[in-house]
């Protein structure tokens, strides 16, 4: 019987004598390997059918996340010409503005036009009870006696 030393104040592995007699390279059945290693046809289909699932998701998920990105850029440039166009319409409105002249307004429509002020027979006061900020008109409007 051979002396073995242990190193150390544990065992780290009780040795069986059977088992190391036996020769390291013996062969299993045939059967138990081929079961060990063999995937199963149904298995098979599974795994790629889910692995083909996750590549179309993570295909479409990409393809979102780059239609977002161009939406946004989208988004971007229509905010930007809609900022355009509201400066250059103010400043329009500005200089037309700027150059309109109330005074001779009222020159030309009194002088070349005949435009008076309203009398107060010509002014009708319509009130619609509902408080909105126009008037319907479902009859025609009477005419008052001065014209």
């Amino acid at each position: 019987m051979a002396t073995r030393y242990v190193y150390g104040n544990t065992v780290r592995r009780v040795a069986d004598p059977v088992r190391e007699r036996r020769p390291y390279h013996v062969q299993q059945p045939q059967q138990q390997k081929k079961r060990r290693h063999h995937m199963s046809l149904g298995y098979l289909l599974f795994l790629s059918m889910a692995v083909i699932l996750m590549v179309v998701t993570l295909a479409w998920y990409i393809s979102l996340q780059s239609q977002i990105t161009n939406s946004v850029k989208h988004i971007a440039t229509l905010e930007s010409q809609l900022n355009t166009l509201k400066q250059e319409n103010d400043e329009a409105y500005n200089r037309a503005n700027g150059n309109v002249d109330l005074d001779e307004v009222k020159r030309v429509a009194i002088q070349e036009y005949g435009m008076t002020y309203a009398t107060e027979g010509q002014i009708v006061t319509y009130s619609d009870g509902g408080g909105n900020d126009y008037v319907r008109q479902v009859a025609p409007i009477p005419q008052s006696d001065g014209k």
